[in-house]
């Protein structure tokens, strides 16, 4: 496949251009025009370590979530310049997909833990401006907090476990979902009705929000909760005939 032709799929998939006011430059950063691609990397971010590893795997692409690009780069020095060299010296492209990949409602990151909880009569949730980050929903069953914590320890957040802003309801039915750093929506949940809100990372001001809301906040891990957009980007880039590979590097954060 040519890259020009993965790119545009990616894009159309993910509504890339719906999502111009985030800060990333999300699509195609660093690729030649044009380009034969037979195998694809994906991981969580764009590193040294993480761009070594795909080169190891014979990558022409590496899909990721967090790229180069955070409103522009105005030097290519330092780790950034190794980054660059590295993906230039192997050949490889590096495609980035932040929030077009965080809310997506069949590839997104909230969309996988959606999956992940089971969650029915789901709903767009987290606006930024024209557009959403997270999806919101209902659990088949009533659920406590040490429920929702099981069915979150797998997720890969390098051994840290899953916290838990204890100030909700005993029964969880209502949850909303935005991964990464999501804390910043508690008006918006509390607003919907939402009994826990999952993110992966907190702020200071969210413990007395949370707790003036009475709303549970689950910190369960920014890396951890943002696998799930890059990986069903993967299977779908599979089922395109290309082969694959995981590139995994938990942060514990």
């Amino acid at each position: 496949m040519k890259l020009t032709d993965l790119v545009s799929r990616y894009d159309e998939r993910l509504r890339t251009a719906d999502y111009a006011f985030d800060v990333s430059a999300n699509g195609l950063q660093v690729g030649p025009d044009e380009k034969d691609v037979s195998t694809v990397a994906f991981g969580v971010d764009a590193a040294v370590s993480t761009i070594e590893a795909a080169a190891d795997e014979g990558a022409d692409v590496f899909v990721v979530h967090h790229g180069l690009s955070w409103g522009g780069i105005e030097r290519v020095t330092g780790a950034t310049y190794e980054r660059i060299r590295l993906l230039l010296e192997n050949d490889i492209a590096l495609y980035a997909s932040h929030l077009p990949l965080d809310g997506h409602e069949e590839l997104g990151n909230a969309a996988g833990i959606a999956d992940l909880l089971a969650l029915e009569d789901r709903e767009r949730f987290g606006a930024e401006a024209a557009e959403y980050i997270g999806l919101r929903g209902s659990a088949p069953d009533p659920l406590s907090v040490t429920d929702l914590r099981e069915a979150l320890v797998g997720l890969d957040n390098g051994g840290q476990g899953v916290q838990i802003l204890d100030h909700g309801p005993d029964e969880i039915e209502h949850i909303g979902i935005i991964t990464g750093s999501g804390t910043d929506w508690l008006p918006e949940a509390e607003a919907v009705g939402v009994d826990a809100l999952i993110t992966g990372e907190g702020k200071q001001p969210a413990y007395h929000e949370s707790k003036e809301a009475g709303i549970h906040v689950v910190l369960a891990g920014h890396y951890a909760t943002e696998t799930f957009g890059v990986r069903a980007l993967q299977s779908l880039t599979e089922q395109w005939g290309l082969e694959t590979a995981f590139i995994g590097e938990p942060t514990g954060l």
